[in-house]
């Protein structure tokens, strides 16, 4: 949902690498951290000492100095932009997309299954792309991006192609949501990473130009499926999906990997753990506010068209076309709400949204014609997309050790992601069937309470930070 990698180094490259890192906020080690530069200590009882550290310094910094600084612009960087865009139509393009094939195999490839069993194989796709993502950070640093950028793309068109052919419900469990979800979290924080590491004044407008890539990728494949399933049935519908998949690959592989030879040079890799997290109480609020957020933010994606066809007696094509409205509004909020928290504030910005999408999933419940859920899905996609990008700079905010960032938010992103997991199938759990007719109300009540607890938690942390920091209200 990201995303979102690990570091600890002691090496040094330049004060703009510092900048980078502190700005772009990437759980992956893409750069070093500066503040611990390791210096030739000199001793005269050791000589022999003396001379062995020096000479290890000067091969470390050689080895540093192959890095070249941030160009910030150029063929080659915006290359980089390109092929991350391409990689997240695919890793996050198809992980929201969930909700039209929730849709249908609920009716037809999987009718026998329960909503809640059908449910597990997107979220299992969703957590596997954060938790791998976790640990490709350290595999960046170690030199192996090639490797995980064509073993990911690899995996992500096999799980498409293997889907295409499943028929049961553990086949499609293990292409969609494993062999998929694999590939995903393999390139989910390198691409970004690869990313931050030519920009760092453009580097906000360079990653966002790279994130719209999620909607458009939602767009694109729910357009697909909603159009060739009816007239070529779902394998064919699933094949041609697999080429777009394809194409994108292709595409991002020249792009991601032109102009870096520097990538074969191993940087430090940085530490998994950070055990003074576990002290730290805005830390420990930061995750219960990502974690409550997490078990209610998902759901709507995965029943918004089951609820469009099953509540309101919506067409198929109808249903779908609302979860594209809802992933436009997402394309929109994400760009609204980064404006929002430079303003007022990452937090402030993360609460009024966080309370806005609980509003709305209560008002759900109400939700009774076609065109009262249009404007729902709307607005649902436009207010919920910042309860995944702001997050980044609120962690930013309240990390007092920037050189422990990384590590930091990939601890705090394992426990959130687990939320992820289990969200949407308790959700699942809660649809009744009643005078043939499903009810969502368990569905709606579980999204809207998760994201209301979540913003008590919000205001908890704002309280908590405005007090710590002393910096007036704009945090």
């Amino acid at each position: 949902m990201l995303s979102k990698m690990d570091p600890e180094s002691e090496h040094v490259i330049s004060d703009k690498s510092l900048a980078q890192e502190e700005e772009c906020n990437l759980p992956s080690s893409s750069t070093p951290d500066i503040r611990h530069e390791r210096e030739p200590t000199t001793t005269n009882n050791n000589p022999e000492a003396d001379k062995e550290a020096q000479t290890d310094t000067r091969s470390t910094l050689t080895a540093e100095s192959a890095i070249p600084p941030p160009p910030d612009g150029g063929l080659h960087a915006w290359l980089k932009v390109f092929g991350g865009f391409m990689i997240y139509i695919n890793i996050w393009g198809f992980t929201l997309s969930f909700g039209a094939f929730q849709s249908y195999y609920k009716t037809t490839l999987l009718s026998t299954s329960s909503p809640s069993a059908i449910s597990w194989i997107g979220t299992v796709q969703a957590w596997l792309l954060i938790v791998i993502g976790v640990l490709s950070g350290p595999l960046f640093d170690l030199g192996y991006f090639r490797s995980m950028l064509l073993v990911g793309n690899l995996l992500i068109v096999l799980g498409i192609m293997m889907l295409s052919l499943s028929k049961t419900y553990w086949q499609v469990f293990l292409s969609q949501g494993v062999c998929m979800g694999a590939g995903a979290g393999m390139l989910y924080i390198p691409s970004l990473a690869m990313v931050g590491v030519w920009f760092s004044t453009k580097r906000a407008v360079a990653l966002g130009v790279v994130m719209s890539g999620i909607a458009v990728g939602g767009v694109i494949y729910i357009t697909t499926f909603n159009h060739l399933v009816p007239t070529s049935g779902f394998p064919t519908a699933i094949r041609a999906l697999a080429f777009i998949a394809l194409a994108c690959a292709l595409l991002s592989i020249p792009a991601l990997l032109s102009g870096s030879a520097w990538l074969k040079h191993k940087r430090p890799r940085r530490a998994l753990f950070d055990a003074s997290a576990l002290h730290d109480r805005l830390f420990i609020i930061f995750t219960c506010c990502s974690f409550s957020t997490f078990l209610g933010y998902i759901v709507p994606y995965f029943y918004i068209p089951t609820y469009a066809r099953e509540q309101l007696g919506s067409s198929e094509s109808t249903a779908l076309y609302m979860l594209v409205l809802s992933i436009a509004g997402s394309f929109f909020g994400r760009l609204v709400s980064g404006v929002a928290a430079h303003w007022v504030g990452a937090i402030v910005t993360w609460g009024v949204c966080a309370f806005a999408s609980a509003v709305l999933a209560l008002c759900w419940i109400g939700v009774e014609s076609e065109g009262g859920f249009v404007a729902f899905s709307v607005l649902w996609g436009f207010f919920s997309a910042a309860l995944v990008t702001v997050p980044s700079a609120v962690f930013a905010n309240i990390t007092p050790d920037l050189s422990r960032l990384g590590t930091r938010l990939g601890m705090s992103w394992s426990v959130s992601s687990i939320a992820s997991l289990i969200g949407a199938p308790i959700a699942g759990a809660l649809l009744k069937r009643t005078d043939e007719r499903t009810n969502f109300i368990g569905v709606q009540v579980w999204s809207g309470v998760c994201l209301m607890i979540g913003t008590c938690w919000l205001v908890v942390l704002w309280v908590v930070t405005v007090r710590t920091q002393k910096n007036g209200w704009r945090v």
